[in-house]
C-alpha cells in the first residue's frame, strides 16, 4: 500500500519521500541519518527496522550486508519491504514473499525506488528514471520522481498521505514535510507544501545553528 524513493546527492545529503493508501505513512516508513544513509521500511511496516538498519550502516556493513543480516535475523521479515542507502556504496532492496499486491523495485546510480500493491511494477522504475534526470535540490528531484509515480499509475487505489524528508548536515531534518490525510490529491499537495517551504529552508538551518547570523522572520513585530 505504499511506492516510494530514497536518495543520495553529492553534497551528501539523505533524502526520502513516500506516499499511501494509509494514514500518517511518512511517520512510520521515513528513517534517515546525517553522514549515514537513508532507510524506508514499508509494506507491512516494521518502524524498528529504520533504526537497525541505520545502526548497521553506521559500523560500516554496506547496504547488502545490513538488508543480508536483518532477512536472517528478523521475525515476520517475509512481510517487510526495505530500501537502504548508504553514502558511497550500491544500496539494497527487500522485498519479502507476502509483500502486498504488485510489488516493483529499481535502483539507480544514487536512488532506490520500491512500492507494493502498485498499479503497474515498472512504477518505481519510472520514479528512478525521473530522479536521476532531474536536476536541483534534493527535494526538487524526490518531487519529480513522486510526480512521476502518479503519472504511472501509482498505487492501485487511492492514494491520501505523503511525506518528503531531506538530511543535510545540520544533525537535524532540515526539510520534514508530510501530509497525513486528504481526500484531495497528496502529490499536488505536496508539491505546493515544498515550493512554499523551500525558499525558507536555508534560513531554518541557520537560525538553529546561529541564531545572530538569522534573518528576521518577516512577520509582524520582528524587526
Amino acid at each position: 500500500m505504499t511506492f516510494s524513493i530514497v536518495a543520495r546527492d553529492n553534497t551528501g545529503a539523505f533524502g526520502s519521500a513516500v506516499c499511501s493508501s494509509s494514514p500518517a505513512v511518512a511517520a512510520r516508513c521515513m528513517h534517515l541519518r546525517d553522514g549515514v544513509g537513508v532507510v524506508n521500511s514499508q509494506n507491512v511496516t516494521d518502524p524498528r527496522l529504520g533504526a537497525v538498519l541505520l545502526d548497521q550502516l553506521s559500523v560500516g556493513k554496506t547496504a547488502t550486508e545490513a538488508v543480508a543480516d536483518v532477512a536472517v535475523s528478523t521475525q515476520h521479515v517475509e512481510y517487510r519491504q526495505l530500501l537502504v542507502l548508504g553514502a558511497d556504496q550500491p544500496g539494497a532492496i527487500f522485498s519479502g514473499t507476502e509483500a502486498l499486491g504488485v510489488v516493483g523495485e529499481a535502483a539507480g546510480a544514487n536512488s532506490l525506488a520500491a512500492g507494493n500493491l502498485l498499479a503497474d511494477a515498472n512504477v518505481p522504475q519510472v520514479m528512478v528514471e525521473a530522479f536521476e534526470t532531474a536536476t536541483g535540490d534534493l527535494e526538487s528531484r524526490l518531487m519529480a520522481a513522486m510526480q512521476a509515480a502518479k503519472a504511472a499509475g501509482g498505487e492501485a487505489g487511492p492514494v491520501h498521505s505523503i511525506g518528503m524528508a531531506v538530511v543535510r548536515e545540520a544533525g537535524w531534518r532540515v526539510t520534514d514535510l508530510r501530509i497525513d490525510w486528504t481526500e484531495d490529491d497528496p502529490i499536488q499537495g505536496l508539491q505546493d507544501l515544498l515550493e512554499i517551504w523551500l525558499p525558507q529552508r536555508d534560513d531554518y538551518v541557520i537560525r538553529g545553528l546561529n541564531p545572530t547570523f538569522a534573518p528576521s522572520y518577516g512577520v509582524p513585530g520582528d524587526e
